[in-house]
């Protein structure tokens, strides 16, 4: 396989490290303070759009729906930076979802210790 057919992955690599390091000082919304980072970018293979998955360290909805509503206000800024950091002309449409990856991997690591605690061992 050539190397054009992967360019969508490597772009989103490229992406979801520009943004972390936007998110480490340049955009000072305080909805973004500290507790917000990209865990992964998906690039549809045309280069129209792009999901970029967001992790909120919160627990509180609220603020974890305010940290996506100030990606999204800054969505114009972050998509000028990127074009002038990757040098790319065209740079695919930015979606910004909540990463909630994490917690489901969490909830299902308990219920399986609880069934695992309920269920005594076969021997």
């Amino acid at each position: 396989m050539s190397t054009t057919n992967h360019r969508h992955e490597r772009i989103g690599e490229e992406i979801a490290h520009e943004i972390n390091a936007m998110l480490a000082g340049e955009l000072k919304d305080p909805r973004l303070e500290g507790h917000v980072s990209v865990s992964e970018v998906r690039v549809q293979p045309d280069m129209k759009h792009a999901r970029i998955f967001v992790n909120v360290r919160s627990n509180d909805a609220k603020e974890q729906n305010g940290a996506i509503k100030a990606l999204e206000h800054a969505a114009g800024y972050i998509r000028h930076e990127l074009i002038e950091r990757l040098q790319v002309r065209r740079l695919p449409e930015l979606h910004f979802i909540l990463d909630v990856s994490e917690e489901s991997a969490l909830r299902i690591e308990q219920l399986l210790k609880e069934m695992k605690k309920d269920k005594p061992s076969a021997s």
